[in-house]
């Protein structure tokens, strides 16, 4: 009695082990191809159309998308894993199979003034530490910033030097030489926007004999404007500034996550469109294209008409002149005859 307990339980046993790894193992006839960096996987096989009749559209793909899903999670589990913070994480490998860009790739920008110099030179960038030693506080500090070593501003005795106006400000003279230097900064900011932009920079130091023209000075409040962090949106307009020309509109793309069902119709309204055999016609647009076809050709044969008339001449052609104080036949007093227009009657 006890026996048969036993291998009932371990019948019972194997066929629920069976049950469980059944919900893992798909079958297939020709194994799947995997891209596991971009979590790819291409199915092969041969879509049976008696099983695609027998049942319902919706259930047979997504049947087909589980168990392809299904053989691609087992890959991934077959990568070595590791735990990090109550979670197992696997590394993918790199991806074999190259992806469209969505959006055009950036354009580089443009080198600065000082990146040629420094290029040209072989001047290499070296990062440096955000904290120094301060001798004075006997402490590390911020480089720049709040709070920053060597800090001059919070010296509360300048010494004057032997050159200088013992009656100067010295602590007014420190503030207007940072303005300066902030300008200073500004400007080679905005110089390097024109240079990228390739607009001609007015001359530094004596005013030059040419002026600038309208279109050069709207051209650079325009580029002043936009040099902004916001792109010139909450700039503040002159005073009678007309808006700017030809500044371009702001390219739209549609949202990534959103409204699937739109996405849906727009692409089925595509493939309609190009499965049709009649093309779509636009009636209103083929006509008026015809009529200025037609407009176009009459205002040709009208010139050619009237330069025809133009270059024949008769021995007494222009304005002929009658008898002083007389009557030209057909015209006015001491006139000749009036002429029309090419092309008019």
């Amino acid at each position: 009695m006890a026996a048969c307990n036993v291998d009932e339980l371990l019948a019972k046993a194997e066929e629920e082990e069976a049950e469980r790894l059944k919900s893992i193992s798909v079958n297939k006839e020709l194994e799947l191809e995997f891209d596991i960096g971009n979590l790819l996987a291409f199915d092969k096989n041969r879509v049976d159309v008696r099983d695609f009749r027998s049942q319902k559209k919706e259930d047979f793909l997504r049947a087909l998308a589980r168990d392809n899903t299904q053989l691609l999670v087992n890959e991934i589990w077959k990568l070595p894993s590791e735990r990090k913070e109550e979670a197992i994480v696997v590394k993918l490998p790199e991806p074999s199979t190259p992806l469209p860009r969505e959006k055009p790739p950036p354009k580089p920008k443009p080198p600065t003034k000082w990146e040629q110099f420094a290029k040209l030179k072989g001047i290499q960038k070296k990062k440096k530490t955000n904290l120094v030693w301060d001798e004075t506080a006997k402490e590390w500090k911020r480089r720049w910033g709040y709070k920053r070593a060597k800090d001059d501003t919070k010296e509360w005795l300048i010494e004057v030097p032997h050159s200088a106006d013992p009656n100067e400000d010295q602590f007014a003279k420190r503030v207007t030489a940072k303005k300066e230097r902030v300008a200073k900064n500004e400007l080679n900011r905005l110089r390097n926007i024109a240079r990228a932009q390739k607009v001609k920079l007015p001359g530094v130091g004596l005013a030059t004999s040419t002026h600038q023209s309208k279109d050069e000075l709207v051209r650079a409040a325009s580029v002043a404007r936009t040099s902004t962090a916001s792109v010139g949106r909450f700039q503040e307009g002159l005073p009678k500034e007309k808006p700017v020309k030809n500044q371009g509109k702001k390219r739209k793309f549609q949202p990534l996550i959103g409204d699937f069902s739109a996405e849906k119709q727009k692409q089925l309204d595509l493939l309609t469109l190009m499965g049709s055999k009649k093309p779509k016609l636009d009636i209103t647009k083929a006509v008026n294209k015809q009529m200025r076809e037609d407009d176009r050709e009459e205002a040709a044969a009208k010139h050619k008409k009237g330069a025809g008339k133009k270059g024949r001449r008769g021995p007494m052609g222009g304005k002929g002149k009658g008898k002083a104080g007389g009557r030209a036949k057909g015209g006015k007093p001491g006139g000749g005859t009036k002429r029309s227009k090419p092309g008019k009657k």
